[in-house]
């Protein structure tokens, strides 16, 4: 006796008859096109494949990567760089989650961004049945980005894209994913139909003017300072309206002080720049405007050394953010081109009360301190630390303020930041305000593509590894990115305490004698390997006049770094007293 089962399989999709018709992946690729998206980063495999193919078709460049990860942090650096959402394509399940720690740094950061995924069918997802692949995407991303949707019809692809640029780039920007299933990609239409459902947003990140009151609030306020300082923060510099900040600045004659992805948006050397005066401003400033900057951590969340009586004037899109961790005084809630504007217009009715002597005194501290600084580069110290390094190539990127400078590590990224002094806005891009390793190799390969403009890259050991992978397709796309490795051989440096019984590295412990160059010549660069300060700027100077891929092995002491965050005290000594 024989049994039949009642369990059918499902048809096979039915193949598109071209031209007369196209399936959801075309388009897809059609109404990125249509929006005005000609760069897509990513990493193919099932379901998105054919994605990256039509949209190559479709004129959108794809820049593939090893790692989605990478690829995010690509398209996150696209979107500062351009003000437009740098888009991430992944398959489903680990490639999803892969990619989504760079578009949830985005939200973070305020990066306009859309990772677009494939995902499996519905159903057993739903009921949990063991699919291929079978993760509940949407509901991982949706407490992690601004916005995510799901697409289920290929009808509905159009809208999903219009919905995602827009939430993207308005208001406060940040990182939107799009969640395709399989079926959906899959789907045939009819191409006349399909081509009817395209269309472009309209004013997708329209103005926010900022109501007179708060104008009127904040210029009452700032003209009644004895000691205002500006805070420029990575927003100011995202809002492209350079000349106009620049002009209120001088126009006020009140000091700044730039956040790291802000330095440049004026020159760190401007008669008017605070940035060795950071302490003096947090301690003496009695009025702080905070112009696209967030008083969160970075800035001691308005607590630590700040002055107790200061008060706070805030430029800021989104209205939650006013009083997050101190009472604001004057918030003005607006974009950063119209509150800016409208403070410009205003400013001929207000009359500054500042001290004569607050922009000298700033002026003198900075030229005390900077000669001292100065001199710690000085030392061509062999082997190289961190700062004789540094001092060997702080003069060559300077003449060549066209590069864009991407900087992570901890040591190295500290380091280079108080070191190399910027004179061009967004030309320095960092790890930013979750201050996340392993952004390098994607964002340097983002500034590349999105810019045009040569990239160098300041990396230290540990950082690297997180991204080094990558460096490949600096490599297969011939991008002119030079990577310099700052090896001392650990996190932190290369010494740290070993206490294994079994006689295992420390936990901080990497390789000071590994050899990063040869990763280089594996992908066909130039590379060098450098132990001096004198070689270092010779190899550097070689490899940005080159504008091809280069990676520079800077090989520092080991004992060069100290634990970044200055929280040693959570790390009593001697350890020992402390292991049982």
């Amino acid at each position: 006796m024989s049994t039949t089962s009642n369990t059918t399989t499902p048809a096979a999709p039915q193949a598109p008859q071209y031209p007369e018709q196209v399936t959801g992946m075309y388009i897809l690729a059609r109404a990125l096109r249509n929006v005005g998206i000609d760069t897509m980063y990513g990493l193919v495999g099932i379901p998105v494949t054919e994605v990256a193919y039509i949209a190559q078709e479709q004129g959108i460049r794809f820049i593939s990567f090893r790692h989605e990860q990478q690829a995010g942090m690509a398209a996150a650096t696209h979107g500062y760089l351009t003000k437009t959402p740098g888009v991430l394509l992944t398959v489903s399940s680990l490639g999803f989650m892969n990619g989504l720690t760079a578009t949830a740094n985005a939200t973070v950061n305020c990066y306009p961004m859309i990772q677009i995924s494939g995902s499996s069918v519905r159903e057993p997802i739903d009921l949990d049945q063991g699919t291929y692949e079978g993760l509940d995407q949407l509901n991982v991303a949706k407490g992690l980005v601004k916005a995510a949707y799901r697409v289920n019809r290929p009808e509905d692809i159009p809208t999903a894209v219009a919905r995602a640029y827009r939430a993207a780039v308005s208001g406060r920007p940040g990182g939107v994913y799009l969640d395709v299933t399989t079926p959906c990609l899959g789907a045939v239409m009819n191409r006349e139909d399909a081509e009817k459902l395209l269309f472009k947003p309209v004013d997708p990140a329209p103005a926010m003017v900022p109501s007179a009151e708060s104008v009127d609030r904040a210029l009452q306020l700032l003209a009644s300072a004895k000691r205002p300082a500006i805070v420029l923060g990575k927003g100011a510099a995202y809002a492209q309206i350079d000349d106009k900040i620049k002009k209120f600045v001088e126009t006020t004659g009140i000091p700044y002080y730039p956040m790291s992805m802000a330095k440049g948006l004026l020159p760190d050397n401007h008669p008017l720049s605070a940035l060795s005066c950071r302490s003096t401003i947090m301690e003496q400033a009695d009025v702080v405007m905070l112009v696209g900057a967030r008083l969160n951590w970075l800035l001691s969340r308005g607590h630590g050394k700040w002055n107790p009586q200061g008060q706070f004037i805030q430029l800021e899109i989104d209205p939650e953010e006013i009083d997050c961790n101190r009472p604001i005084a004057a918030p003005v809630v607006g974009d950063m081109e119209s509150s800016i504007d409208a403070m410009m217009e205003k400013l001929p009715s207000y009359k500054l009360s500042m001290d004569p002597s607050w922009v000298p005194a700033l002026q003198a501290e900075t030229k005390t301190k900077n000669a001292k600084f100065l001199e710690r580069l000085k030392v061509p110290t062999v082997p190289m630390t961190h700062w004789s390094a540094l001092g060997a190539i702080k003069g060559i990127i300077e003449s060549n303020p066209d590069v864009i400078l991407v900087n992570e590590g901890a040591n190295t990224l500290d380091d280079t930041r108080d070191s190399i002094d910027m004179s061009m806005p967004r030309h320095r891009i960092d790890c930013a305000t979750w201050a996340i390793m392993g952004m390098g190799m994607g964002s340097a390969i983002g500034a590349a593509v999105a810019s045009g403009k040569s990239v160098v890259a300041i990396e230290g050991d540990s950082a690297f590894g997180f991204s080094g992978m990558d460096f490949s397709t600096i490599c297969r796309f011939n991008l002119p990115v030079t990577v310099c490795i700052f090896n001392n051989g650990g996190i932190y440096n290369g010494i740290g305490q070993n206490l294994s019984k079994d006689g295992d590295p420390a936990p901080t412990t990497l390789d000071v004698k590994a050899r990063y160059d040869k990763l280089g010549e594996a992908f066909g660069a130039q590379t060098y390997y450098v132990t001096t300060p004198a070689e270092f700027a010779t190899a550097l100077t070689e490899a940005i006049a080159s504008k091809k891929p280069a990676l520079i092995d800077v090989q520092l002491a080991a004992d060069s770094g100290k634990e970044s965050g200055h929280i040693g005290y959570l790390n009593p000594a001697p350890l020992q007293k402390i292991i049982v």
